[in-house]
């Protein structure tokens, strides 16, 4: 399909990092598209926990508000789409949307989000984002002196301890991990019981959590439970364009967002160490005015003022 002029850029995800850098680029009157298919993973939690001025709001509320605030940049266009490949050119990008649309950008941006690899037990789909969570510091509050657990040997002591900062009653699960005598003893000294039974599933009702079944059909009331969920790209369009992944996954990116390939930005969860919805806006908002930065630097010849990948800031 032909192709109209190219976009300043292109933002691929339309959460909070995507609609963030957005707008940092539509109050700086650059042409700007939005991209997304929706697919941010928070979508299933009751409420952002955190958030400052948004606490407890849930997250599709929160990206509503967002595209509505940015039909006032009239630079700044959202597309419900899907980006099936993305490539670089000459000039800076080209991707392919569902239905073969192809749209250029010089400078890209992807703010796609991570998936969460949850923990294949019986019932946990039922509550997770609620009862069942993976980060205390956005669900802790909402379970908070209620009867916790810690699913899983990994990691699990320093988990437990970060839990009992939300309640006093905290339960290991190893789940038939194993545990070593000190990591035991730690947990002992605070006052937080292990359980070693291998665990057969979640019950509750009308979505509220209530135990925990174990194979040898008993049963542990439970108010919430903590999972290791590990994050995964959801796609491979930062790969399949060159850039470099660095810990859990994550796009590797400098202080700006900016990837291991010249152009390309990462922003949010796809290249954050610690995901969360305040981090993703404040990504969104660095990598937005760094584009802005590299396009001044093209379009008038000078050295960028913002640091880039590998080069002191004004070299």
């Amino acid at each position: 399909m032909e192709r109209t002029d190219p976009w300043e850029c292109v933002i691929v995800g339309g959460g909070a990092a995507g609609l963030s850098a957005a707008m940092t680029l539509g109050r700086a009157r650059r042409r700007t598209l939005v991209v997304d298919a929706g697919e941010q993973s928070n979508r299933a939690a009751h409420g952002i926990g955190g958030l400052l001025g948004h606490d407890g709001r849930p997250p599709a509320e929160l990206y509503a508000l967002g595209r509505e605030e940015l039909r006032r940049y009239p630079t700044v266009t959202v597309r419900d789409a899907s980006v099936r490949t993305a490539e670089r050119s000459d000039d800076g990008f080209v991707l392919t949307l569902e239905g073969d649309e192809q749209v250029a950008a010089r400078r890209l941006v992807l703010a796609t989000g991570m998936r969460y690899a949850v923990p294949e037990l019986p019932g946990v789909d039922a509550f997770w984002g609620g009862a069942v969570f993976h980060c205390p510091y956005c669900h802790g509050w909402d379970v908070r002196d209620g009867r916790l657990a810690v699913h899983g040997a990994d990691h699990a002591v320093h988990r437990a301890l970060l839990l009992r900062c939300w309640s006093p009653d905290v339960v290991v699960l190893t789940d038939g991990g194993a545990l070593s005598d000190d990591d035991r003893e730690t947990l002992r000294v605070a006052g937080v019981a292990v359980d070693d039974r291998r665990v057969a599933g979640l019950r509750g009702t009308d979505g509220t959590l209530e135990a925990a079944r174990f194979a040898d059909g008993d049963e542990r009331p439970l108010d919430g439970i903590l999972v290791l969920a590990p994050l995964h790209q959801r796609h491979d369009l930062a790969t399949g364009l060159g850039a470099a992944l660095g810990e859990r996954g994550a796009v590797d990116v400098d202080m700006v967002g900016q990837t291991t390939v010249l152009g390309l930005y990462a922003a949010g969860d796809a290249g954050a160490m610690m995901p969360n919805v305040a981090g993703a806006i404040a990504d969104g908002v660095r990598a937005g005015a760094a584009v802005n930065d590299a396009l001044i630097a093209l379009e008038h010849g000078v050295p960028p003022m913002m640091p880039r990948r590998g080069v002191p800031a004004r070299d």
